[in-house]
């Protein structure tokens, strides 16, 4: 996923500096070489040899070490960085980034680096607080450095408040958005529809689906990390949504037909991955239906179609690609919704085809347009995510022509 990338993580003298060992350890297990700077304080938190046996690099510590393989080794390493992460980021080296100070082979190396450059304060509660510091983070921001908002909870001090390193999910997922792709998507709104919804039978009970929404998250992770800016409409799920992307929660379907209503002109790319309730009880219990002899019927009625809405409202340029998942007659049912609805693609499953289907990583696809009938081999659904991007791109009104990368991940 991040083979020939080049991470540079620097480490300051923090209780936190554990957290960045699995972080490096993360980083090798997706192909990423990792090379770590440390301040000389940050070595009475953590050997450097846990580090290098991590990354297979030297740890690089003192500037003057002769023992180096470059001859200016803190410009080598800056040339070759894609992304620089400090963390954590002690008071003391924000301060000297923050007004250029550079007198250790960690300070001069994030100084000589134009790369993206990412901060992670860790710290105690009142030194973090602290209006110096506060208007040195402020510096960093302003000079084009990105800060990770630190977490709040029980520090190492025994304080409880801001100034705890987020998790090392947290951390890799920043470093992933800057180098994972590359982001021919910069520029562009796109809006994903995910998960199931539900519908009220009484306060206790409700009709949905067996989606888990992982088809759709797949779509809006992926999109964020080509540098799109994403909205994810998604009702209940079990996953936690993709970061970087705004979301809007909703229940019903009518919950997410006004919300997507609401966004769908913003958008140049609208994906509806959501499986929808088409019918809805017509009259919702306000107490609890009890239990009685016999049989019980509930009417229904039909629910307000997002998808034909998108069709018949389109702003101009939009891209609108559908789902059509089916269980028999796959290909006629889909084409005939790709033309009832007035969209321009569908992506189309059947939930029999093993490794399809909710609930499932893989999923067996086949894109359907006006113009053409394209059956996928099974994939996982970020691949297959990206496949759909790959495809919405080609549209001439998006102006890219990209073959699709075999690994996952880009």
């Amino acid at each position: 996923m991040l083979r020939g990338k080049n991470v540079v993580l620097a480490v300051t003298g923090s209780i936190a500096a554990y957290k960045t060992a699995n972080l490096a350890s993360m980083l090798k297990k997706l192909n990423a070489n990792v090379t770590v700077l440390m301040t000389k304080n940050a070595v009475n938190f953590i050997n450097p040899i846990t580090f290098e046996t991590l990354t297979g690099n030297k740890c690089l510590i003192d500037t003057f070490d002769r023992n180096f393989q470059y001859s200016v080794e803190h410009v080598s390493l800056a040339k070759l960085a894609d992304v620089v992460l400090v963390a954590p980021a002690s008071a003391n080296v924000i301060g000297k980034l923050a007004n250029g100070i550079a007198d250790d082979m960690l300070t001069t190396t994030v100084m000589a680096c134009k790369c993206k450059k990412i901060v992670a304060p860790a710290m105690n509660t009142n030194m973090y607080e602290n209006p110096i510091v506060q208007d040195n983070i402020s510096k960093l921001k302003r000079f084009g450095m990105e800060i990770i908002e630190p977490d709040t909870g029980y520090l190492a001090c025994g304080d409880t408040g801001a100034g705890k390193m987020p998790s090392e999910e947290t951390l890799l997922s920043y470093i992933l958005r800057e180098i994972q792709c590359e982001k021919d998507m910069s520029g562009k709104r796109v809006l994903v529809t995910a998960g199931a919804t539900r519908e009220k039978i009484d306060p206790v009970r409700y009709i949905t689906n067996h989606s888990t929404g992982k088809m759709g998250y797949a779509i809006a992770k992926a999109a964020m990390l080509r540098g799109a800016d994403v909205t994810l409409v998604t009702g209940k799920t079990s996953i936690a949504p993709p970061p970087f992307v705004r979301v809007i929660q909703v229940i019903s379907a009518e919950d997410m037909y006004n919300a997507v209503a609401a966004e769908a002109d913003k958008n140049q790319i609208i994906v509806k991955a959501a499986a929808v309730a088409d019918y809805r009880p017509s009259s919702p219990a306000e107490n609890k239906i009890k239990k009685k002899d016999g049989d019980m019927t509930i009417e229904l009625e039909r629910t307000k179609d997002i998808l034909k809405y998108l069709g018949e409202n389109r702003r101009e340029n939009q891209f609108i690609c559908g789902f059509s998942m089916e269980t028999e007659n796959m290909l006629e049912n889909s084409r005939a919704k790709l033309d009832s609805k007035k969209i321009d693609m569908i992506v189309a499953n059947n939930i029999k085809t093993e490794g399809a289907g909710f609930g499932t990583d893989t999923n067996a696809v086949t894109f359907i347009t006006k113009d053409i009938t394209e059956e996928k081999p099974i994939m996982t659904k970020e691949q297959v995510a990206n496949e759909i991007l790959d495809y919405i791109l080609k549209n001439p009104q998006f102006g890219v022509n990209r073959e699709p990368e075999v690994e996952m991940g880009r």
